[in-house]
């Protein structure tokens, strides 16, 4: 589970209103961290398949959300992937 501490930190980064919480960017930036954990846990639990499914559940929500943030705004896209380390 993702602490209050880098979930505060990790809204701080990508809002883009001071009451900005729940945007796109920072949903990304979420499942980014949560995935980071994840993929952490499973490199020491290798049958944990309920885990891996959770993986790849969140690997799919963030990728519907980054198709809909380039289709919106192709610059802000990559300034995410930029920021977040993520692959295209």
């Amino acid at each position: 589970m993702i602490s209050a501490e880098k979930k505060t930190k990790i809204v701080t980064d990508l809002q883009a209103a001071k009451e900005d919480t729940g945007s796109s960017a920072v949903q990304v930036g979420i499942f980014t961290e949560r995935i980071k954990e994840l993929t952490e846990h499973l490199k020491v639990n290798k049958k944990d398949f309920a885990a891996r499914r959770g993986l790849l559940q969140l690997v799919g929500k963030r990728k519907r959300l980054l198709q809909y943030i380039a289709a919106e705004n192709g610059q802000a896209y990559l300034d995410l992937i930029k920021k977040l380390g993520i692959r295209r």
